[in-house]
Order: C-alpha cells, then sequence, then structure tokens
C-alpha cells in the first residue's frame, strides 16, 4: 500500500475510541445489534439474572422493574436494553438525557407509552434537575404532577401514566441523583469485555458484514480493541478499508496487526489520545498527581472525553491510578514508554 493511499485512508478515520456514536455507527450498529440474549456474548452473569428478573415478570403479568445500565460507552447498554425490549414483547421508546430538555418534553414522551412499554435514556445522568424531579412519582406510583399558573392560580393536573419500565444508561453513576438512582429496582454495572469474547463479536461482525477473516486476525483486533465491543467493531471496518484498497480478499493475522499499526493502535491497545494523556501526566507533571481537569485543558480536549472514554481503560488496564490528590501514572505507564522513574518519584509513586 502507497504511503499516499494510508494517509487517505487515515483522513477518513475518525478517533477510534471516542465514545461518541457516528452516523456510520449508528447505522452499522443496528445491523451488528444482538437481537435477543442467546445472541449477546459476554456480562453472562448480568444476563442470566436479567433472564430471571424477566421470566418472573412475565410469570406475574407485570411490567419489569426499572433498570439502571452503568459502564464505559460501547459496552452494550444500549444492546442490552433492545434485547429487553425484545423479551418482554414491549415496544421501546429510545431518547436521551440531553435531547429531553423541558418537563413537557417529558410528559410528552411518558403519556404516549402503553401498558409494558419501555422507556430508554441513555445518558440519564445528564437530564435536568426539572425534568429529573418529573420522573421520581413517574416511577414510583406512575403518575406525574404538572403545575400551571403561579400564585393564588396556580392550579395542580394529575396525569395518570399507564405502567411502564425505564432503563437509564450512564457512564457516571456518581452523577445521578440519589432519589432517582434508589428508584430503580435493577442495578447492574458493565466491566470491558474479555479478549476471547471480544474475538467471538469481531468473527460474528465479521460474518454480518461479509468480511473473510481468519480467526488469529480476530484475536489480534480483540487484544487491541480495549475491551469494548464498539470499538472492536470500528476497527474492523477501517481494516475492511485497508483491505478493499490493497485488493485482499481475506484479513489475515499479518494485514490486521499492520492496519492497527498504521491507524495508531498499539499492541496494548492505546491510540494517539492514550498516550498523549499518560505522556502528559509522565513528563509535564512528573507523573502525578494530576487532576482531570487539568489534563483536558492541557490537551484541549473535553473533561468528559477524558474521563468517560480514555481513562476508565487507563485505570482497568493498570497505567493509570486514581487518588484523593489526582490521577498518577504507575509503572506499567512508565514501562509502557520505556521511560525510568527516579527512586524518590517510585517511593512516591508506587
Amino acid at each position: 500500500m502507497s504511503e499516499e493511499t494510508r494517509q487517505t485512508l487515515l483522513k477518513g478515520s475518525p478517533n477510534i475510541i471516542d465514545g461518541k456514536e457516528s452516523e456510520e455507527d449508528i447505522v452499522l450498529n443496528i445491523s451488528l445489534r444482538p437481537k435477543k440474549f442467546s445472541d449477546f456474548v459476554g456480562h453472562r452473569e448480568i444476563v442470566d439474572n436479567l433472564k430471571i428478573s424477566i421470566q418472573a415478570a412475565k410469570q406475574r403479568k407485570e411490567p419489569l422493574e426499572h433498570v439502571l445500565l452503568s459502564g464505559p460507552p460501547g459496552l452494550g447498554k444500549t444492546s442490552l436494553s433492545h434485547i429487553i425490549a425484545h423479551e418482554m414483547n414491549a415496544k421501546i421508546t429510545a431518547t436521551s438525557g440531553p435531547a429531553i430538555e423541558r418537563a413537557g418534553d417529558l410528559i410528552g414522551i411518558l403519556t404516549n407509552l402503553e401498558k409494558g412499554d419501555i422507556l430508554f435514556i441513555d445518558e440519564i445522568h445528564r437530564l435536568s434537575k426539572v425534568v429529573e424531579e418529573f420522573l421520581y412519582p413517574a416511577m414510583e406510583s406512575f403518575q406525574i404532577d404538572f403545575v400551571i399558573d403561579k400564585g393564588p392560580y396556580a392550579k395542580t393536573i394529575k396525569f395518570n401514566l399507564k405502567p411502564f419500565t425505564l432503563i437509564g444508561a450512564t457512564t457516571r453513576t456518581g452523577l445521578l441523583a440519589a432519589p432517582l438512582r434508589g428508584r430503580f429496582g435493577i442495578f447492574y454495572s458493565l466491566d470491558f469485555y474479555k479478549t476471547e469474547d471480544l474475538a467471538k463479536i469481531v468473527l460474528h461482525s465479521a460474518k454480518i458484514l461479509g468480511i473473510d477473516i481468519e480467526h488469529l486476525a480476530c484475536d489480534e483486533i480483540a487484544r487491541r480493541a480495549r475491551g469494548t465491543p464498539r470499538v472492536a467493531n470500528r476497527l474492523l471496518r477501517r481494516i475492511r478499508d485497508y483491505a478493499q484498497v490493497a485488493k485482499l480478499n481475506k484479513i489475515d493475522f499479518d494485514m490486521a496487526g499492520k492496519s492497527l499499526d498504521d491507524l495508531g493502535i498499539d499492541k496494548a491497545g492505546l491510540d494517539d489520545l492514550d498516550r498523549k494523556v499518560l505522556k502528559l501526566v509522565i513528563e509535564s507533571y512528573h507523573g502525578g498527581p494530576v487532576g482531570v481537569e487539568s489534563l483536558a485543558a492541557s490537551l484541549n480536549e473535553e473533561v468528559d472525553t477524558i474521563a468517560d472514554t480514555v481513562e476508565p481503560y487507563l485505570l482497568k488496564a493498570g497505567y493509570l491510578k486514581r487518588t484523593a490528590r489526582g490521577r498518577t501514572a504507575t509503572r506499567l505507564a512508565f514501562d509502557h514508554f520505556g521511560l525510568k522513574c527516579s527512586k524518590e518519584k517510585q517511593e512516591e509513586l508506587f
């Protein structure tokens, strides 16, 4: 592959680990999304517990209790929500916290729900406080009290809702108000995937997309996918572009590895932004501690991007450590760049 062709492909590739879904992601994720529990890979304990809850609710002929799913972006919160709706034979209405700007928007959505319907709110931690307070009675007693006018002319209009299930998804459980969090009867936290499970997802996605790929290539993509199915699928699509331009009919181990190297995804699964964050902590802040706001400002990135997308994996993989004073680099981070830490700093950090 010529250098000119390689640069063209790189320019067309967005930030691979970005937690936000592009238009391409949204379209393709619908086709790649598992439709039922038997197709869902990983989180076996969560899936088994959900099956029991769903079966019990169906036997009682009641809606499922409200469900809260938390975890970093791309781990299957939306997929699980749609599977729950499928297993409950329920209609699902999907929206997000930022999209519900006014209380009237929420009331309109809730009053249109039929008995047993599911309302899925992504990024539920980003609901405004006013809107959030309307959810409390809706979740608890399936009613909404709406006040019109002010002072002596104020009137309360009571909306009776049909029993429904709210499924909330969040990357920041700590930002949820305690009253809202306490109204969820079912709560699960999704963790990063194991490499073998990601390899199965890559192979399954390749079949759906009509990509011929070796098992070893699936393993290599899985190893560099940061434990995240969404990232694994993005990497697969980018490698498909490389294979198409190079006129290769099958993606093998060498081709997958070379493509990932060209994309800037190293063997540890770290991309350019990951490495910038770690180098900043090590070189500019002498290994830390440093606050996430300072990191974001120094890199000219959004705080949410660092906190929601970059930091969780670096913490899980052992490159960063969270302390009361801020984030510090670990010995693994120094080793990754072939850097040595002074004896005094080692005693302070490690």
